[in-house]
């Protein structure tokens, strides 16, 4: 249901931008894995998200210590290419964070990965919405 939910609004925004989803693999995670471990594991993700992003790109990383912004104050107008990442689920890592042009937080609770992606797609729908002076439901 979360692939549907993201095709929907991968089909919405369409209208509005080109829209290009990147995923790239995880690492695993053993169980009980030490801080050190879990640190290699972000920064490999790591090397793998950055080497995706474009130079030049804005970079939104989605971080549970980032700014909360209401829908009206997303703004995804004026920015040539535009690169929201959402990390793994160990977080990202201080690379990736230190190339992030703006850190956006939506709750401080975890989501998993699929569902975060519907939440972000319908809030960037949701903008380009508002931009353009169209009605949206509140």
């Amino acid at each position: 249901f979360f692939q549907d939910a993201i095709a929907e609004y991968s089909k919405r925004l369409s209208r509005y931008c080109k829209l290009e989803i990147i995923q790239v693999a995880d690492e695993k995670t053993p169980d009980g894995a030490s801080e050190a471990v879990e640190t290699q594991i972000k920064e490999k993700e790591g090397e793998r998200i950055l080497s995706n992003i474009k130079d030049g790109s804005f970079v939104v990383a989605l971080a549970i210590n980032g700014n909360m912004l209401d829908s009206e104050k997303l703004g995804v107008e004026g920015k040539g290419h535009l690169v929201f990442v959402i990390g793994g689920s160990l977080g990202l890592s201080n690379q990736v964070l230190g190339r992030a042009d703006y850190k956006l937080s939506f709750s401080k609770m975890t989501f998993p990965h699929q569902l975060m992606r519907v939440i972000l797609l319908e809030q960037i729908y949701r903008s380009y919405r508002i931009i353009q002076g169209e009605p949206y439901h509140k």
